[in-house]
């Protein structure tokens, strides 16, 4: 699935260009929408670490050559491993040297693995090879690692594994506009639903509005001091007057502050945004 783009893929993506260009191939990368956990239980309410641009995007940017997108639906669902082979990387793909992951498996009920890569390779004139996972403190980094990192709002471990810092985009919409009554506008961001949200509460952000890049603080959750029942996503931009409805903003991850507090009233609230204003300005950026 590649979802993150995370230093273990990272770490496939080097090892293909490098053999691309030693071989004289061309270098491709196959990878799957939606997830199939998806298409297996649709009732799945999986969230990713990337939308499909953003991974489109981050795969890009390594210097690929080819991306190719294959539409996990039923009918390929029921490929077994050898079908897959024969079908998609031998006849479409014409592959000549196969690099996986270290726990790779495909076709119906799993039923295709390295081992059978290596057996079906000789036949069908490509050879391939698999990649170990990248261990980082003491774990192999994979996007559930990543996913539950950031569950528990421990961002600075989620990028350390990402090898960049998460984000999150989408664009701003009116909210209830109960910042700019205490002095702290904020923007709301409409985020796309597949995308998971870190831990609910307080963080230290990087933000970008056309190409411009401020600090931030973030809210993620309900305001509970306002009796709020739906999450939404608010970043409070240093520095910055302007109108920016129906826009597009990044924000990037950068340190957690706190959980979501339910405070008595709004000028605790207050108190409490100074403070994290305060270690936003002080912030290393």
């Amino acid at each position: 699935m590649f979802d993150g783009v995370h230093f273990g893929h990272q770490s496939i993506i080097k090892k293909l260009k490098s053999i691309s260009e030693t071989k004289n191939l061309e270098s491709a990368i196959l990878t799957f929408w939606p997830h199939p956990r998806k298409i297996f239980n649709p009732n799945d309410d999986l969230k990713l670490l990337n939308t499909i641009e953003e991974k489109k995007y981050l795969l890009q940017k390594n210097g690929l050559q080819h991306l190719f997108l294959k539409e996990f639906d039923q009918d390929f669902r029921n490929l077994t491993g050898e079908e897959f082979v024969k079908k998609i990387l031998v006849e479409k793909l014409q592959v000549k040297h196969l690099i996986v992951g270290y726990d790779h498996t495909f076709g119906k009920n799993k039923s295709g693995d390295f081992l059978l890569l290596k057996e079906m390779g000789p036949e069908f004139g490509f050879e391939v090879e698999q990649v170990e996972a990248v261990n980082h403190k003491n774990f192999n980094i994979s996007s559930t690692q990543i996913r539950n990192a950031l569950s528990h709002g421990n961002v600075l471990l989620a990028n350390e594994m990402l090898g960049y810092n998460y984000s999150i985009s989408g664009t701003v919409v009116h909210g209830k506009k109960i910042g700019r009554t205490i002095g702290y506008p904020t923007a709301n961001i409409e985020v796309d639903p597949i995308k998971l949200l870190p831990k609910k509460g307080a963080y230290i952000v990087d933000v970008f509005v056309r190409d411009c890049h401020y600090k931030g603080m973030l809210s993620i959750g309900t305001n509970p001091t306002v009796n709020g029942t739906k999450v939404s996503v608010e970043v409070y931009i240093l520095d910055f007057d302007e109108d920016i409805y129906g826009q597009k903003i990044s924000v990037n991850f950068r340190e957690f502050l706190h959980e979501e507090i339910k405070f008595n009233d709004l000028a605790e609230l207050m108190v409490r945004l100074h403070e994290d204003k305060k270690l936003t300005a002080e912030f290393n950026f």
